[in-house]
Protein backbone atom coordinates (compact mmCIF):
# COMPACT_ATOMS: atom_id res chain seq x y z
CA UNK A 1 0.00 0.00 0.00
CA UNK A 2 2.91 2.34 -0.32
CA UNK A 3 3.98 4.69 2.43
CA UNK A 4 0.37 5.63 3.76
CA UNK A 5 -1.20 3.19 6.33
CA UNK A 6 -5.20 3.15 7.50
CA UNK A 7 -4.08 5.54 10.12
CA UNK A 8 -2.48 8.27 8.17
CA UNK A 9 -4.95 7.98 5.62
CA UNK A 10 -7.42 8.65 8.43
CA UNK A 11 -5.57 11.48 9.30
CA UNK A 12 -6.35 13.63 6.28
CA UNK A 13 -9.99 12.88 6.10
CA UNK A 14 -12.65 14.79 7.47
CA UNK A 15 -15.38 13.11 9.07
CA UNK A 16 -17.15 14.06 11.77
CA UNK A 17 -16.89 12.66 15.58
CA UNK A 18 -16.66 9.14 16.64
CA UNK A 19 -20.25 7.84 17.22
CA UNK A 20 -21.99 9.92 14.73
CA UNK A 21 -24.53 8.40 13.00
CA UNK A 22 -23.49 8.70 8.95
CA UNK A 23 -24.86 7.15 5.82
CA UNK A 24 -22.31 6.38 3.00
CA UNK A 25 -22.87 6.39 -1.05
CA UNK A 26 -21.67 2.73 -1.95
CA UNK A 27 -21.20 1.67 -5.17
CA UNK A 28 -18.63 -0.97 -4.65
CA UNK A 29 -15.87 0.95 -6.37
CA UNK A 30 -12.12 1.99 -4.86
CA UNK A 31 -13.48 5.33 -3.48
CA UNK A 32 -16.76 4.30 -2.00
CA UNK A 33 -15.45 1.33 -0.30
CA UNK A 34 -12.78 2.85 0.94
CA UNK A 35 -14.80 5.38 2.63
CA UNK A 36 -16.93 2.62 4.29
CA UNK A 37 -14.12 1.18 5.75
CA UNK A 38 -12.85 4.79 6.54
CA UNK A 39 -16.09 5.85 7.91
CA UNK A 40 -15.99 1.96 10.10
CA UNK A 41 -12.24 2.73 11.10
CA UNK A 42 -13.23 6.46 12.58
CA UNK A 43 -15.32 4.88 14.77
CA UNK A 44 -18.51 5.81 13.10
CA UNK A 45 -22.17 4.36 13.11
CA UNK A 46 -22.22 3.60 9.80
CA UNK A 47 -24.91 2.26 7.00
CA UNK A 48 -23.87 1.72 3.82
CA UNK A 49 -26.33 2.98 0.77
CA UNK A 50 -25.99 0.65 -2.44
CA UNK A 51 -28.40 2.06 -5.60
CA UNK A 52 -28.73 -0.15 -8.05
CA UNK A 53 -29.99 1.17 -11.47
CA UNK A 54 -30.48 -2.02 -13.52
CA UNK A 55 -28.22 -0.87 -16.24
CA UNK A 56 -26.11 -4.04 -16.55
CA UNK A 57 -26.83 -7.82 -16.01
CA UNK A 58 -25.39 -8.93 -13.03
CA UNK A 59 -25.84 -5.59 -11.26
CA UNK A 60 -28.61 -6.77 -8.59
CA UNK A 61 -25.36 -9.06 -7.56
CA UNK A 62 -23.49 -6.11 -7.10
CA UNK A 63 -25.68 -4.87 -3.83
CA UNK A 64 -25.02 -8.45 -2.79
CA UNK A 65 -21.54 -7.70 -2.62
CA UNK A 66 -21.88 -4.45 -0.86
CA UNK A 67 -23.63 -5.60 1.75
CA UNK A 68 -21.58 -8.67 2.64
CA UNK A 69 -18.29 -5.91 2.45
CA UNK A 70 -20.54 -3.70 4.59
CA UNK A 71 -21.62 -6.70 6.92
CA UNK A 72 -17.95 -7.85 7.44
CA UNK A 73 -16.40 -4.26 8.23
CA UNK A 74 -19.56 -4.24 11.02
CA UNK A 75 -22.04 -1.70 9.34
CA UNK A 76 -25.50 -1.59 8.41
CA UNK A 77 -26.17 -1.55 4.88
CA UNK A 78 -29.75 -0.57 2.38
CA UNK A 79 -30.20 -1.42 -1.18
CA UNK A 80 -32.09 0.19 -3.37
CA UNK A 81 -33.59 0.00 -6.72
CA UNK A 82 -33.54 3.10 -8.69
CA UNK A 83 -33.66 1.69 -12.76
CA UNK A 84 -32.52 3.88 -15.18
CA UNK A 85 -32.84 3.47 -18.64
CA UNK A 86 -29.98 4.16 -21.02
CA UNK A 87 -29.89 7.09 -23.39
CA UNK A 88 -29.00 10.37 -23.85
CA UNK A 89 -27.94 12.26 -20.59
CA UNK A 90 -27.72 8.53 -18.90
CA UNK A 91 -25.11 10.25 -16.49
CA UNK A 92 -27.14 13.01 -15.43
CA UNK A 93 -29.90 10.72 -14.97
CA UNK A 94 -28.25 8.50 -12.98
CA UNK A 95 -26.75 10.68 -10.76
CA UNK A 96 -30.50 12.39 -10.20
CA UNK A 97 -32.35 9.26 -9.36
CA UNK A 98 -29.48 8.36 -6.80
CA UNK A 99 -29.83 11.42 -5.40
CA UNK A 100 -33.75 11.02 -4.92
CA UNK A 101 -33.02 7.64 -3.37
CA UNK A 102 -30.41 8.75 -1.15
CA UNK A 103 -31.09 10.17 2.46
CA UNK A 104 -30.56 13.59 2.70
CA UNK A 105 -26.62 14.02 4.07
CA UNK A 106 -25.16 11.17 2.42
CA UNK A 107 -21.22 11.04 2.59
CA UNK A 108 -19.54 10.45 -0.86
CA UNK A 109 -16.08 8.92 -1.37
CA UNK A 110 -15.08 11.82 -4.34
CA UNK A 111 -11.16 12.37 -3.63
CA UNK A 112 -9.31 15.00 -4.87
CA UNK A 113 -9.14 13.45 -8.51
CA UNK A 114 -12.54 13.65 -9.02
CA UNK A 115 -12.72 17.54 -7.36
CA UNK A 116 -9.50 18.73 -10.26
CA UNK A 117 -12.04 16.67 -12.91
CA UNK A 118 -15.29 18.80 -11.64
CA UNK A 119 -13.41 22.02 -11.65
CA UNK A 120 -12.32 21.73 -15.16
CA UNK A 121 -15.73 20.61 -16.05
CA UNK A 122 -17.48 23.52 -14.33
CA UNK A 123 -15.46 26.17 -16.30
CA UNK A 124 -16.36 24.43 -19.63
CA UNK A 125 -19.68 25.10 -18.66
CA UNK A 126 -18.99 28.44 -17.83
CA UNK A 127 -20.01 28.59 -13.91
CA UNK A 128 -17.65 31.06 -13.34
CA UNK A 129 -15.47 31.41 -9.94
CA UNK A 130 -18.78 29.30 -7.94
CA UNK A 131 -17.97 26.55 -10.13
CA UNK A 132 -14.63 26.84 -10.01
CA UNK A 133 -14.79 25.92 -6.07
CA UNK A 134 -15.77 22.46 -7.49
CA UNK A 135 -17.97 19.76 -6.40
CA UNK A 136 -20.86 21.41 -3.76
CA UNK A 137 -21.66 20.05 -0.25
CA UNK A 138 -17.48 19.75 0.29
CA UNK A 139 -18.86 18.89 4.08
CA UNK A 140 -20.40 15.72 2.50
CA UNK A 141 -16.85 14.74 1.05
CA UNK A 142 -14.37 12.99 3.78
CA UNK A 143 -12.32 11.93 1.20
CA UNK A 144 -11.34 14.89 -1.09
CA UNK A 145 -8.06 15.56 0.34
CA UNK A 146 -7.10 11.57 -0.59
CA UNK A 147 -6.23 10.42 -4.30
CA UNK A 148 -8.00 7.94 -5.92
CA UNK A 149 -4.55 5.90 -6.07
CA UNK A 150 -4.39 5.79 -2.23
CA UNK A 151 -8.27 4.29 -2.27
CA UNK A 152 -7.59 1.44 -4.38
CA UNK A 153 -4.09 0.91 -2.52
CA UNK A 154 -6.57 0.92 0.50
CA UNK A 155 -8.80 -1.64 -1.19
CA UNK A 156 -5.77 -3.41 -2.07
CA UNK A 157 -3.86 -3.81 0.85
CA UNK A 158 -6.93 -5.19 2.52
CA UNK A 159 -7.51 -7.74 0.43
CA UNK A 160 -11.50 -6.42 -0.49
CA UNK A 161 -12.45 -7.05 -3.69
CA UNK A 162 -13.63 -4.60 -5.62
CA UNK A 163 -16.12 -3.32 -8.62
CA UNK A 164 -14.93 -1.86 -11.84
CA UNK A 165 -18.22 0.60 -13.39
CA UNK A 166 -17.82 0.45 -17.06
CA UNK A 167 -19.46 3.87 -16.99
CA UNK A 168 -16.21 5.36 -15.78
CA UNK A 169 -14.41 4.50 -19.23
CA UNK A 170 -17.42 5.27 -21.75
CA UNK A 171 -15.96 8.42 -23.85
CA UNK A 172 -19.95 9.62 -24.27
CA UNK A 173 -18.71 11.35 -20.85
CA UNK A 174 -17.17 14.17 -21.18
CA UNK A 175 -15.95 13.92 -17.22
CA UNK A 176 -14.69 10.44 -18.55
CA UNK A 177 -12.65 12.41 -21.61
CA UNK A 178 -11.02 14.80 -18.58
CA UNK A 179 -9.70 12.22 -16.99
CA UNK A 180 -8.47 9.59 -19.27
CA UNK A 181 -7.46 12.38 -22.10
CA UNK A 182 -7.59 15.85 -20.81
CA UNK A 183 -5.16 15.63 -17.29
CA UNK A 184 -2.84 13.31 -19.01
CA UNK A 185 -2.09 16.04 -21.33
CA UNK A 186 -1.96 18.65 -18.95
CA UNK A 187 0.55 16.84 -16.81
CA UNK A 188 2.33 16.04 -19.88
CA UNK A 189 3.00 19.77 -21.19
CA UNK A 190 3.07 21.31 -17.58
CA UNK A 191 5.31 18.11 -16.34
CA UNK A 192 3.51 18.16 -13.35
CA UNK A 193 0.61 17.06 -11.46
CA UNK A 194 -2.32 19.13 -12.14
CA UNK A 195 -5.00 17.71 -9.45
CA UNK A 196 -2.89 18.89 -6.37
CA UNK A 197 -3.21 22.49 -8.04
CA UNK A 198 -6.78 22.15 -9.68
CA UNK A 199 -7.89 21.07 -5.72
CA UNK A 200 -5.97 23.49 -4.32
CA UNK A 201 -7.31 25.97 -6.58
CA UNK A 202 -10.97 24.73 -5.52
CA UNK A 203 -9.82 25.78 -2.04
CA UNK A 204 -9.51 29.36 -2.74
CA UNK A 205 -12.64 29.50 -5.09
CA UNK A 206 -14.62 28.40 -2.25
CA UNK A 207 -13.79 30.96 -0.28
CA UNK A 208 -13.30 33.60 -2.71
CA UNK A 209 -17.59 32.47 -3.30
CA UNK A 210 -18.01 32.63 0.67
CA UNK A 211 -16.74 36.01 1.15
CA UNK A 212 -18.95 37.34 -2.02
CA UNK A 213 -22.42 35.46 -0.80
CA UNK A 214 -21.37 37.43 1.83
CA UNK A 215 -22.21 41.00 -0.01
CA UNK A 216 -25.71 39.62 -0.59
CA UNK A 217 -26.53 37.36 2.38
CA UNK A 218 -29.17 39.79 3.54
CA UNK A 219 -31.03 40.33 -0.40
CA UNK A 220 -33.93 38.37 -1.13
CA UNK A 221 -33.64 36.97 -5.16
CA UNK A 222 -36.93 36.38 -5.52
CA UNK A 223 -38.25 40.13 -4.43
CA UNK A 224 -38.10 42.02 -8.13
CA UNK A 225 -38.42 45.41 -6.13
CA UNK A 226 -35.85 44.89 -3.76
CA UNK A 227 -33.50 43.97 -6.54
CA UNK A 228 -34.17 47.34 -8.55
CA UNK A 229 -32.02 49.62 -6.33
CA UNK A 230 -28.87 47.06 -6.66
CA UNK A 231 -26.42 46.95 -9.24
CA UNK A 232 -26.36 44.20 -11.95
CA UNK A 233 -23.30 42.45 -11.01
CA UNK A 234 -24.79 41.84 -6.70
CA UNK A 235 -27.98 40.64 -8.18
CA UNK A 236 -26.41 38.57 -10.56
CA UNK A 237 -24.42 37.17 -7.31
CA UNK A 238 -27.55 36.77 -5.23
CA UNK A 239 -29.09 35.00 -8.61
CA UNK A 240 -26.42 32.78 -8.82
CA UNK A 241 -26.75 31.54 -5.10
CA UNK A 242 -30.70 31.00 -5.15
CA UNK A 243 -30.35 28.79 -8.68
CA UNK A 244 -27.29 27.15 -6.91
CA UNK A 245 -29.83 26.03 -3.63
CA UNK A 246 -32.80 24.99 -6.78
CA UNK A 247 -30.59 22.79 -8.92
CA UNK A 248 -28.68 20.12 -5.79
CA UNK A 249 -25.51 22.49 -5.40
CA UNK A 250 -24.53 22.36 -9.09
CA UNK A 251 -23.62 25.89 -9.81
CA UNK A 252 -25.18 27.61 -13.19
CA UNK A 253 -23.77 28.82 -16.01
CA UNK A 254 -23.02 32.61 -17.05
CA UNK A 255 -25.45 32.54 -19.66
CA UNK A 256 -28.51 31.30 -17.40
CA UNK A 257 -28.01 33.46 -14.80
CA UNK A 258 -27.75 36.32 -17.30
CA UNK A 259 -31.17 35.03 -18.61
CA UNK A 260 -32.87 35.57 -15.23
CA UNK A 261 -31.19 39.02 -14.62
CA UNK A 262 -33.51 39.93 -18.01
CA UNK A 263 -36.29 37.92 -15.84
CA UNK A 264 -35.30 40.35 -13.24
CA UNK A 265 -35.12 43.53 -15.21
CA UNK A 266 -38.12 42.95 -16.88
CA UNK A 267 -36.77 42.24 -20.75
CA UNK A 268 -38.84 39.11 -20.41
CA UNK A 269 -41.05 37.33 -18.49
CA UNK A 270 -39.56 33.76 -18.14
CA UNK A 271 -36.78 31.88 -19.37
CA UNK A 272 -35.20 28.18 -19.07
CA UNK A 273 -32.22 27.86 -17.18
CA UNK A 274 -29.51 24.69 -17.56
CA UNK A 275 -30.68 21.65 -15.48
CA UNK A 276 -33.96 21.48 -16.75
CA UNK A 277 -35.83 24.83 -14.63
CA UNK A 278 -37.79 26.95 -15.86
CA UNK A 279 -37.92 31.05 -13.95
CA UNK A 280 -40.89 32.79 -14.36
CA UNK A 281 -41.50 36.49 -13.08
CA UNK A 282 -45.28 36.89 -11.74
CA UNK A 283 -46.34 39.81 -9.16
CA UNK A 284 -42.89 41.06 -8.49
CA UNK A 285 -41.70 37.73 -7.78
CA UNK A 286 -39.34 35.00 -9.30
CA UNK A 287 -40.18 31.06 -9.38
CA UNK A 288 -38.32 28.27 -10.42
CA UNK A 289 -39.21 24.66 -10.72
CA UNK A 290 -38.66 21.49 -12.89
CA UNK A 291 -39.76 21.91 -16.62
Amino acid sequence: MGDMSVAELLELCSFPPPGTEVDCAVSGGPDSTALLVLAVEADLVVTAWHVDHGLRSGSSAEGGMVARLATGLGASSRCVEAPVDDGPNLEARARDARRAAWPSGILTGHTADDQAETVLLNLLRGAGVPGAAGIGSPERRPLLALRRHETRALCEALGLQTLADPMNDDPRFVRNRIRHEVLPLLADVSGRDPVPLLARHAMRAAEATHLLSGLVADVDPTDVRALAELPDDLVRLALRAWLTRGADGLPPDSASVDRVLDVVRGRIRATQVVGGHRVVRSAGRLSHGHL
